[in-house]
């Protein structure tokens, strides 16, 4: 069956920045599995409606429906056994929803206030004005004013990802000696913030740079093939 993927873009189609997307993105391609990107925007609603969701990604699996990202790695793990594994077991799957916690919160909702503004500014005008609205009612500041803050914010975001740097200085990857969703679920974040803004999140000489690095040139440079800045 044709699997199809609706991924949030930017003003132009070849600019996909969610975080939750890309971490399907990468789970696809570590399965080996085409798929069809759907170009989806805030303002689209009505066309994932009829799948039950409001926010992306979703992914339809022939008549099959599917939305959330962790729902979707399940999903993708079971429906496909006979693919290389996302999770390499029990145990891994278990490890990994907590590591989905911890990035939703500790890497994505960090890293939201240090990018926000630049997000508007790729955004289509309708988008715009939705998003305006409803990240400074989220924020309880205007867009320009949290930018305003985050020369100073960044130390403190980079600080918060020790856990995840002490692990990079013991092994490669995440997942250990080679990439598994571990990897995706914090690589989202880090490929969100390269698609949509130039702030420069992590120092180079940052074992978490050189992580992201090796990342964005796994699976024949999918990542970097995207629109987006270069660090």
């Amino acid at each position: 069956m044709t699997l199809k993927l609706f991924e949030l873009v930017g003003a132009e189609d070849t600019r996909p920045f969610s975080p939750f997307c890309w971490r399907i993105r990468m789970a696809l391609a570590h399965k080996g599995l085409d798929a069809q990107l759907v170009p989806w925007r805030f303002t689209e609603k009505e066309a994932i409606a009829p799948y039950k969701s409001e926010k992306v990604p979703v992914l339809l699996d022939g008549d099959h429906a599917v939305s959330d990202s962790w729902v979707i790695a399940n999903y993708l793990e079971d429906t496909y056994p006979d693919r290389p594994s996302l999770f390499g077991g029990d145990g891994g799957r278990a490890m990994a929803r907590m590591l989905n916690w911890w990035g939703d919160i500790a890497v994505v909702g960090a890293m939201f206030p240090l990018i926000v503004a630049d997000i508007h500014d790729h955004l289509r005008p309708a988008d715009q004005d939705y998003f305006r609205k409803s990240r400074e009612a989220r924020l309880g500041k205007t867009l320009e004013e949290v930018a305003a803050a985050r020369d100073s914010a960044v130390a403190g975001f980079r600080k918060g990802l020790d856990p995840m740097r002490l692990t990079l200085r013991t092994q490669p990857f995440l997942g250990g000696t080679g990439p598994n969703y571990a990897d995706y679920i914090m690589f989202g974040g880090f490929q969100w913030a390269r698609a949509i803004s130039p702030f420069k999140l992590l120092a180079e000489d940052d074992p978490i740079y050189a992580w992201r690095e090796k990342l964005l040139d796994a699976f024949d440079g999918l990542a970097r093939r995207s629109a987006g800045y270069p660090v």
